[in-house]
């Protein structure tokens, strides 16, 4: 049983996303799959429709049983999602699990005991892990076999990559464990220049410690899961569907005699890389900010590049000029670039950007793409939370929906209503809890 922990302490880079599309592309070839939820926000769920009024028990009850002297085994809380996949849900309850396991022997060992148990049961288990350093993710990466590390192409990528890999360093020198750790390229968008460097760089550093196949961005893969569904029973034909295909079938492939083993030693060297890309050519990769390692007195220290203000005035800047350019509708449906078209290949890439929340002046703008739907609505604390008062409005038969809502300073907290089905913004990433349990999209308007 081959078990992949899906981690990187950096938050928006698709880990959730992967998780699930590499467990239902496994599972579709075949693989009895268990996908494993040790995030709190229990998005697995979410993802793949799993009502969660309906969840009694999540993988936190197994964790902290046996602490209790009340074993439960996992097959009690699993749900079936398909003939070859099942899911350990997670809970809101993880979110303490960390405190209920103060002075427990063998506390970072819970996960790897429980899974254990079915080990006959699985050929593979992917685990998708928090975007944070704590109990949970070490107890991810103390029962696994391998390490997916998903790294968006943008901004940010280097940095949080170097200091995952010293997550797995700290790991691996603790326990004495080795883990085959491998590099994802995801959210990777062709059409944009800093994407392309910034791949190129790590297939240049990394080697066979990255994986040939790349997820790209792609707008179905967002809409499989606002529906519920992963992206190979909501579009089987997708482009997103070939990636995770291909994704899997290069880890079926991959045996373990060899796929790279990372020690500690070699993860440091890792790290040196990573560090070393960031510096040396910050005007190819252009990244606002590169930590680096101390490794005498294991402490960051962080390098702000003084021009990071300005560079965000002028995305700011000319997402008004563009937005504005483009009221009140937008008429062209986003697509994929043409060489015989450039111009209006630069001018849907661009489009394409701003699904979500974008503020002009005084006015929110809201963007977002439901092909199949009757209506979409908004309903948020701004409107007393009854969507009939902020309807979006259909772009042609694009499946583009949009509105405008003039909104004092304020942080304000809404939900999509999507042919009478509330939920939260697919392209949006700042989301709170709510006391449902489920999620609310977040917007702050200043």
């Amino acid at each position: 049983m081959r078990t992949i922990a899906v981690v990187n302490q950096k938050g928006g880079c698709g880990k959730t996303t992967v998780s699930i599309n590499l467990a239902s592309a496994l599972a579709e070839l075949g693989h009895r799959t268990l996908l494993v939820d040790m995030d709190p926000q229990s998005h697995c769920a979410v993802g793949l429709a799993v009502p969660d009024d309906q969840i009694e028990q999540s993988i936190y009850d197994c964790l902290i049983s046996t602490s209790r002297n009340e074993p439960i085994k996992l097959a009690e809380i699993l749900w079936q999602i398909s003939d070859k996949l099942e899911l350990a849900p997670a809970s809101i309850d993880l979110s303490a699990f960390e405190q209920q396991m103060v002075g427990i022997v063998e506390r970072e060992s819970c996960l790897k005991n429980v899974l254990c148990e079915t080990k006959n049961e699985y050929d593979y288990v992917i685990i998708d892990c928090p975007p944070a350093v704590g109990l949970l993710t070490f107890n991810a990466l103390r029962a696994a076999t391998d390490a997916i590390v998903p790294v968006e192409t943008g901004y940010f990528a280097l940095h949080g990559l170097s200091k995952q890999l010293e997550t797995l360093g700290i790991l691996c020198k603790r326990c004495s464990q080795q883990i085959n750790v491998r590099v994802l390229a995801s959210m990777y968008d062709l059409r944009t220049k800093m994407a392309r460097e910034i791949l190129a760089e790590l297939r240049a550093h990394f080697a066979d410690k990255m994986f040939k196949t790349i997820v790209n961005f792609n707008t179905k893969i967002k809409e499989a899961s606002s529906f519920g569904q992963p992206i190979c029973e909501y579009d089987s034909a997708s482009k997103g569907q070939k990636d995770f295909r291909a994704l899997a079938e290069e880890i079926i492939n991959s045996s373990a005699d060899r796929r790279p083993q990372a020690d500690h030693g070699e993860l440091v060297e890792l790290i040196e890389v990573v560090e070393s890309v960031a510096s040396a050519k910050p005007n190819i990769i252009a990244l606002p900010a590169v930590a680096t390692l101390d490794k005498k007195a294991g402490q960051q220290r962080t390098e702000v590049v003084s021009s990071l203000a300005d560079r965000l005035e002028t995305i700011s800047a000319t997402a008004d000029e563009l937005l504005q350019s483009a009221k009140p509708a937008i008429k062209a449906i986003p697509q994929a670039p043409r060489a015989e078209k450039p111009k209006q290949a630069d001018t849907n890439a661009k489009l394409s950007d701003y699904y979500g929340v974008s503020q002009i002046n005084d006015a929110v703008i809201f963007v977002t793409l439901y092909p199949r739907a009757n209506s979409v609505q908004i309903a948020g604390d701004f409107n007393n939370w009854q969507p009939a008062k902020s309807p979006l409005q259909k772009v042609g038969s694009s499946g583009v929906w949009q509105t405008k809502i003039k909104l004092p300073t304020g942080k304000y907290r809404y939900r999509l209503v999507v042919d009478g089905q509330w939920q939260q913004d697919p392209y949006n990433e700042a989301t709170e809890l709510n006391p449902f349990g489920g999620l609310n999209s977040v917007v702050e308007v200043k």
